[in-house]
């Protein structure tokens, strides 16, 4: 027998991450480039002055400057507009983007988790904290640089004077997130407006200069580049690359803003801006190569120098206002990655705080933060400018970005129904291309792409170090433990005595009992008048409506089994969802109800090698998680843990 949940938990209706009505489309379109965009908006800093230095390695000439500006232009029209605002964001998991979301909705086209789709989303994931971290340092370092164009600054902004201001005010940045950022996120929407209307109003300054530059909007331009550059073709390429970071955020922000303000930013604001802007930088280095035949100085701080001397001050200050909002999005996003991840089960639960009372997705998580500031220090210190630092970076993006397509073909060809030959059709040609700015940014390997792939490489150990743990943890937990069944038939014949009051007792497996249940039993020798055994578990899918939230079955007199389901995006609330329950002839009381919870202690039983390594950080990892209490919100004040030593 089983009773739905009642109306006080089923009010509101379920996010589903919906398009907005027509009245707030305007608002979501500001909130979306202020948030959504910040990263592949700062890219005209440090782009187009990456591509044309590495350009420089060999003769640049006119066809050198078109050929590149044509891979940019269509870099963004390929892969941003047409792979992720055009393809990408049709394939949402209830209205969710991203690399885990779009992991969770393979896994359910499948029918089940399997080996390929969890590495892909494992490698993605990986990836994108790398990303995380080079941004914030590239962004903010690239922004102060520009100081050194302003009139009578030069010889007073040394490279030791960059780097003091770049930590100071990424250092700033990473303090305040445990303060949250509503109050200042409702000025990002109009400083990136400001700073996409800037960056295009300095690219049209230019075109005039020099307006041969709009033959690179033809793709055959870039393509024969390419053919007759060979190697300095594919390091240009992978320089081009950095014009693209920031697009992953288009899909993974989806259910923040809706499908169509994001694209409605994108197509008539974001990339004509954008597209302006790197139309210019490449008219004003053409405009040099007029001026200067052969002699032409192209290590040059394009962007900077594109605007007029007495507005410098201001667009460097600008810059790095943009660079910060772009730095904000990522650590967000690298909060709500490892929300999902510990949800999944991918990661261990960690310390989670809400930084505001009404939304959902403000959220602070300090061992994610720390970890990120470290490594961005770190990487400031070590590769000191950002044009050190942009070999650093395009692995990360390009790596996200092949995943992603892969992950997405199998969405296409088993739950959207597509044929063999529409797939291939429509998926080879972005993967090509993917694939083909991956492998030019391996050539950058030793000077600075391995900084991503090493990231990335800790926490793919890490995580399947966790769900190797986890699961020989659970796979011992369930041979000691009894049937649930069984257990109840033996307590109806040899009756305990009860004391009044409520019993819940978690467990991840509802057909047997929890071990906190018989230790319970075996130390104290008493049973509560009623024991509710709660299991939870976690949806391929980011929210569940609260209706549906679970369901309630009766085992016995004094036995009631509850089952609660929770998507990848939301944070327990066990008490909350207890008590939302009806049950006839039951009247709960949270003053007499008590949480009874297993505290595991893990010891290792290898003596040497990997296995005692891995060993060693689970152990970690099982010992730093947060405290149950606090994961599923239940007051520390009636909380009764039980304990257990289990050896892996």
């Amino acid at each position: 027998m089983a009773w739905a949940m009642n109306a006080r938990l089923a009010e509101g209706p379920e996010k589903t991450g919906g398009e907005a009505p027509r009245s707030r489309t305007a608002g979501l379109v500001l909130g979306s480039i202020g948030v959504v965009f910040g990263d592949i908006g700062t890219s005209p800093i440090y782009g187009f002055k990456t591509a044309i230095e590495q350009a420089a390695r060999g003769r640049v000439g006119e066809g050198e400057v078109l050929g590149l500006l044509s891979l940019v232009l269509w870099s963004l029209t390929v892969v941003v507009t047409i792979k992720y605002v055009l393809f990408m964001m049709r394939a949402d998991n209830k209205g969710e983007g991203g690399i885990l979301s779009l992991m969770a909705l393979a896994q359910s086209a499948v029918g089940q988790r399997t080996r390929t789709i969890l590495i892909l989303g494992v490698c993605g994931a990986a990836l994108f904290y790398g990303d995380a971290i080079i941004t914030p340092a590239i962004s903010v370092l690239s922004a102060i640089e520009g100081l050194k164009t302003a009139p009578g600054l030069s010889d007073a902004i040394t490279p030791s004077v960059e780097i003091a201001i770049s930590l100071a005010v990424l250092i700033a940045l990473f303090l305040a997130q445990s303060r949250g950022t509503g109050k200042v996120a409702t000025w990002f929407g109009p400083v990136c407006l400001t700073w996409f209307l800037s960056i295009g109003a300095l690219g049209l300054l230019h075109i005039p200069q020099a307006p041969r530059i709009l033959l690179s909007i033809n793709p055959l331009v870039g393509l024969r580049f390419l053919a007759g550059h060979g190697l300095i073709g594919l390091f240009v390429l992978g320089s081009v690359s950095l014009t693209i970071t920031g697009a992953e955020a288009l899909y993974a922000d989806m259910g923040h803003f809706g499908r169509r303000p994001i694209q409605l930013a994108w197509l008539f604001i974001v990339f004509p801006a954008l597209a302006i802007n790197y139309l210019g930088q490449g008219a004003a280095a053409l405009h040099e190569l007029a001026l200067h035949p052969g002699a032409a100085q192209l290590d040059r701080d394009w962007f900077f120098e594109a605007a007029p001397v007495a507005l410098r001050v201001p667009l460097v200050v600008l810059a790095t206002m943009a660079g910060i909002i772009a730095s904000q999005a990522v650590i967000s996003g690298a909060f709500s990655l490892s929300s999902a991840a510990m949800q999944m089960g991918l990661l261990p639960r960690l310390n989670l705080r809400r930084t505001s009372e009404d939304q959902a997705g403000q959220i602070y998580l300090p061992t994610v933060n720390f970890l990120l500031m470290a490594g961005v220090i770190l990487l400031v210190g070590i590769f000191k400018n950002s044009d050190s630092l942009a070999d650093a970076y395009g692995l990360a993006v390009t790596g996200t970005m092949a995943v992603t397509t892969a992950l997405a073909s199998v969405v296409v060809r088993r739950l959207w129904g597509w044929t063999l030959w529409r797939t291939t059709l429509v998926v080879a040609p972005l993967l090509v291309v993917d694939l083909s700015l991956f492998g030019a940014n391996t050539l950058k390997l030793l000077s600075g792409g391995w900084v991503p792939l090493a990231i990335g490489s800790a926490l793919a150990i890490v995580i399947f170090t966790w769900l190797r743990g986890s699961a020989i943890v659970s796979e011992k937990a369930r041979r000691e433990r009894i049937p649930l069944t069984d257990f109840l038939a033996s307590l109806a014949r040899r009756p305990r005595h009860q004391v009044p009051g409520t019993a819940v007792y978690l467990t991840s497996d509802p057909d047997l009992t929890p071990g906190a249940l018989l230790h319970n039993l075996k130390h104290n020798g008493v049973l509560h008048q009623l024991n509710l055994v709660v299991n939870v578990s976690t949806a391929d899918q980011p929210r569940i409506a609260p209706s549906s939230r679970g369901t309630l079955e009766r085992l016995s007199e004094s036995f009631i089994l509850i089952r609660l389901v929770y998507g990848f995006m939301e944070r327990p609330n066990i008490p909350e969802a207890i008590m939302a329950f009806s049950i006839p002839g039951v009247t709960l009381d949270p003053a007499e109800t008590s949480y009874f919870l297993g505290r595991r202690t893990i010891v290792s039983t290898h003596d040497q090698g990997f296995g005692k390594l891995q060993d060693l950080l689970f152990i970690a990892l099982s010992r730093n998680s947060a405290d149950p209490s606090e994961v599923f919100s239940i007051p520390p004040g009636r909380v009764v843990e039980m304990g257990a030593q289990i050896a892996v």
